[in-house]
């Protein structure tokens, strides 16, 4: 039997950026390179406040003569609304596509199944929609955007069985990766904090952006001194927004988390010195996944 299954992902929605100026548009908000994004590549990216912090992350898939961006589904009119402010005179539409369904793919033979390339974004059309590897990890599998009444049938004859949403979340959580505002805060977390360079979520050589400034100058001033690392849990699972500390001292806290596995923005230095954390009543071991950097590991 293949390896591979599928969870409908319907925390997820599609907002269509249609019309002639729509790469324009989009090019001077977010923070990857849409001219990049094609009928074979999709991309990550952010929308940021004017200060650089968090306001919504997405995926980017060419469809047609739209750019689809796939976010959160509860919080896709707040997408739109604040791309709205931007569209001035723009020839762009904005649209909700409630017709659209998401679904995460994973396992050993996914990218041999979905007939894809094995790097990060790499895209083909599929049925009603399209399939691409997670533009992030390619790890984390593929995505597939359908017509919401053909997907699972779409995916059952693939030979892709379907899953409980919690295993999908228990492979995120134990490669470190973010989910939207689960873990991010927002108007306050910073992309580099979240791991936004390694995950392909910037793109350095594009032009102006919205917070741009506050990015690059994290980057290339060396100013990380949190990330969002994976941890393992051992005792009462802390809730989301729990302090996290280490000899005594707060050093960070705890995001979102599933069966002994969670994600925590914690300060480097005690996870590099091997500090005993706690949260709660739980002790906390840190487990820093293979894509990750950390500052130190950059030489001058």
């Amino acid at each position: 039997m293949a390896d591979a299954s599928f969870v409908m992902l319907d925390d997820r929605g599609i907002l269509a950026v249609s019309g002639p100026d729509r790469r324009p548009f989009l090019q001077g908000l977010v923070s990857n390179d849409v001219e990049k994004v094609g009928p074979t590549s999709a991309r990550y990216a952010a929308l940021l406040t004017a200060q650089g912090k968090y306001l919504h992350d997405f995926m980017m898939v060419e469809a047609g003569e739209s750019i689809w961006l796939e976010a959160e589904a509860a919080r896709l009119a707040d997408l739109k609304r604040r791309l709205s402010m931007y569209r001035l005179r723009a020839k762009v539409s904005l649209d909700e596509r409630l017709d659209l369904a998401v679904a995460a793919i994973f396992g050993a033979d996914t990218i041999a199944i979905l007939g894809l390339p094995s790097e990060p974004g790499a895209t083909r059309p599929s049925g009603s929609g399209v399939v691409f590897v997670d533009p992030r990890l390619a790890p984390l599998g593929a995505r597939a955007i359908l017509l919401r009444e053909e997907a699972r049938a779409f995916l059952a004859d693939a030979g892709i069985a379907e899953a409980g949403s919690d295993s999908y979340d228990r492979l995120r959580l134990s490669l470190g990766v973010p989910d939207g505002s689960r873990d991010l805060v927002l108007e306050k977390s910073i992309l580099l904090e979240a791991g936004f360079d390694e995950l392909n979520g910037v793109d350095w050589q594009k032009g102006c952006y919205i917070g741009q400034e506050l990015t690059a100058r994290t980057k290339y001033r060396g100013l990380v001194k949190k990330r969002l690392m994976p941890v393992r849990i051992d005792g009462p699972t802390p809730p989301s927004g729990a302090v996290v500390t280490a000899n005594g001292r707060e050093i960070g806290e705890m995001r979102s988390s599933r069966d002994g596995l969670g994600l925590a923005l914690l300060r480097i230095e005690p996870v590099r010195e091997g500090k005993t954390l706690a949260a709660g009543e739980a002790i906390l071991l840190p487990v820093r996944p293979a894509w990750m950097r950390l500052e130190d590991d950059i030489s001058p």
